[in-house]
């Protein structure tokens, strides 16, 4: 496919000296940093999630046992049936 760019004189004038020295044509050394560019980003992965920190006032969050569960969903129901104190 044929297509017009414009790039500085600068630019250009290094391309060309860089291909010069390769021995490559000007479309080879553009295509090959085109891929180079394209296989980085490709490469170049989302960091991984990570959870912020949830502590309160800096205290460490204390998970109970999974073995508890039932014991704390109990004291759950019963707290949630307890009268309010006025």
């Amino acid at each position: 496919m044929k297509t017009t760019i414009e790039v500085s004189d600068a630019l250009f004038a290094t391309v060309k000296r860089v291909a010069r020295e390769r021995q490559i044509s000007l479309r080879a050394l553009i295509e090959e940093g085109l891929r180079r560019v394209l296989s980085e980003s490709a490469n170049q992965s989302k960091p991984a999630f990570k959870l912020t920190d949830a502590r309160v006032h800096g205290q460490e969050v204390l998970l109970p046992n999974p073995r508890d569960w039932q014991q704390l969903e109990e004291n759950h129901a019963l707290s949630r049936n307890m009268p309010s104190a006025p």
